[in-house]
């Protein structure tokens, strides 16, 4: 993540929602998630430890939300936080993103600023 993501300032996905996936995804089933991480919630399902019940928290989320935040398993974390992104990442609306922004006390992101254009001069 870059020091410009919206994320790093934010966290509120992951203490927001429940991070739900496939089990295959973890280590012992030859995929990236550490199974000490996670909690069994179906016969084919985990959810990220501290995420399956309320109040909700990943076990990797470190810092303090809407302040300053990161994943200690950035690099090992499931298909679901790899696909949830901020609101307006490559030019799209993310509502679930504002849902849990709005949670906290955050306002929504906003669609990053276009330079105005002019248009072609006809000769």
């Amino acid at each position: 993540m870059s020091e410009s993501n919206p994320c790093l300032a934010c966290g509120a996905c992951c203490a927001h929602f429940r991070v739900s996936f496939f089990w295959g995804e973890c280590q012992s089933a030859g995929g990236i998630v550490p199974d000490d991480r996670v909690v069994q919630i179906s016969p084919h399902l985990v959810a990220m430890q501290g995420t399956e019940s309320k109040p909700v928290r990943c076990v990797g989320l470190l810092g303090e939300v809407g302040c300053g935040v990161r994943c200690a398993l950035y690099e090992h974390r499931s298909s679901t936080c790899r696909e949830f992104e901020a609101s307006w990442t490559n030019g799209e609306h993310n509502p679930h993103c504002d849902t849990a922004r709005a949670a906290y006390g955050m306002p929504p992101l906003t669609p990053p600023l276009q330079p105005h254009q002019v248009p072609d001069r006809v000769a």
